[in-house]
């Protein structure tokens, strides 16, 4: 108490309301702190008994959880999940039955009731890839390359919904059968970790006929969030010589939501594959060795996810992460390759990725009329230090308006004018 009343006093004391505002800055300063941390280590560590206290998400009462002071598997329940790691994903005997219990299921009800991905996602997929969805315009975001492999991405916002991204991979000696083969490959994506943020996966359904699957994924996010959960269904379409590849989350009453991983129900993320020797409404597939030969494969992929962050956080991790990530696709390819040349049995998830359904020609006239186009703006996007410049004009005019003491009428300008230069500055 008598820390917080020195404090104050030396505010006080203070001949300048600058000086004022700078001692308060020091006083809270260590405060926001404090709170700061204490809410990403509360966000982080929250345990699951603390969830019975509030109602679902849809609205239904949570049901009767196991007191805190259980067992011990109870409080194990409750450490974050790398801490849980060497243990395994699968958790307590009762989660991992229910699991083994859907997937004995899955056959029968692939069966028994429409796929989970129709000949609508197909359109839609290829509208994306034509340019002709009639969504907003791509912003570009980067591009870059190494000597076997080019990338590019875009961007654009939606009107209701996460952030939408579009890029294209471009990789030197490969073949859309063995990306098709390698991106379908659960057990190699695992097990070569060239995408290190899956940590379990599961098959739950599959249906012979259309290579249609359902999948159950946990994907590993930065500490301060809890892992995601995804259920998944993907079947690939074949058009000429391209592949067309429709991954999207869907809702699964066999596997019950958990309290950690978080489960994601909004989730698209779809590709093209396709050969060097295509043509298309926006231009060729070419090898960059420029000698005609089939040497080129590109791969075009839409993605949007809810995660359950603000979408202004996710678009920057996103930005930060994104080149990380898909530097380790191209040794993850060649190392696949390598297998498949020694003889190396393909994997269960890899030999239905084969199964493909093949669509005609009268498919892609039946589609021409459509002229609906989304446009690509190649104009790179606007760094975020835009939006910093504004607040340091008006954190600046607020300074200047505090600092002098000339009335009411000055301070209205100060602030008039930095209004005005902020407004005049385009959004990003």
């Amino acid at each position: 108490m008598g820390y917080v009343l020195s404090a104050v006093a030396r505010v006080l004391e203070q001949p300048t309301a600058w000086g004022a505002a700078w001692e308060m800055a020091l006083l809270a300063g260590p405060l926001w702190a404090a709170a700061l941390l204490g809410l990403l280590l509360g966000w982080a560590w929250r345990p699951r008994w603390a969830s019975g206290l509030v109602s679902t998400v849809d609205g239904e009462a949570a049901a009767p959880v196991q007191p805190p002071f259980a067992t011990l598997d109870f409080w194990k329940a409750q450490l974050p999940a790398r801490l849980r790691a060497p243990l395994g994903y699968a958790g307590t005997a009762a989660q991992q039955q229910e699991e083994d219990e859907a997937a004995a299921q899955g056959s029968k009800e692939m069966a028994n009731e429409e796929l989970a991905v129709e000949k609508d996602d197909l359109v839609n997929l290829w509208r994306l890839v034509e340019g002709r969805d009639g969504g907003p315009s791509w912003i570009k975001m980067m591009e870059k390359s190494l000597p076997t492999f080019t990338y590019q991405a875009w961007r654009r916002d939606a009107q209701n919904g996460p952030p939408q991204y579009q890029s294209s991979t471009i990789f030197e000696n490969a073949t859309p059968e063995e990306v098709r083969d390698f991106f379908g490959d659960d057990e190699f994506r695992m097990s070569n970790k060239w995408d290190d943020m899956l940590i379990y996966h599961k098959t739950l359904e599959e249906c012979q006929t259309t290579g249609t699957m359902k999948v159950h994924w946990v994907r590993k996010f930065p500490f301060f969030c809890s892992d995601r959960e995804y259920i998944i269904a993907r079947r690939i379409w074949k058009l000429g010589g391209a592949y067309y590849c429709v991954t999207k989350g869907i809702p699964c009453s066999s596997i019950p939501r958990r309290n950690k991983p978080r489960r994601v129900d909004l989730y698209y993320s779809s590709w093209c594959i396709r050969a060097d020797f295509l043509l298309t409404d926006i231009g060729t597939v070419e090898s960059r060795r420029g000698n005609g030969g089939l040497t080129a494969c590109e791969i075009l992929l839409f993605h949007h996810e809810d995660m359950g962050i603000p979408y202004e956080i996710a678009k920057l991790g996103i930005r930060q992460g994104m080149w990380g990530c898909v530097k380790k696709i191209e040794p993850g390819l060649r190392a696949y390759q390598k297998a498949r040349a020694a003889g190396e049995p393909a994997s269960k998830s890899a030999l239905m990725a084969r199964i493909n359904t093949k669509v005609g020609d009268n498919f892609v006239r039946s589609l021409e009329s459509n002229s609906d186009e989304s446009e690509i703006v190649e104009a790179e996007e606007k760094p975020a230090r835009n939006n910093v410049a504004r607040f340091l004009v008006l954190g600046g005019a607020v300074a200047l308006a505090c600092t002098l003491d000339q009335g009411l009428l000055t301070k209205a300008l100060i602030f008039g004018v930095a209004r005005k230069f902020v407004g005049q500055r385009k959004p990003l």
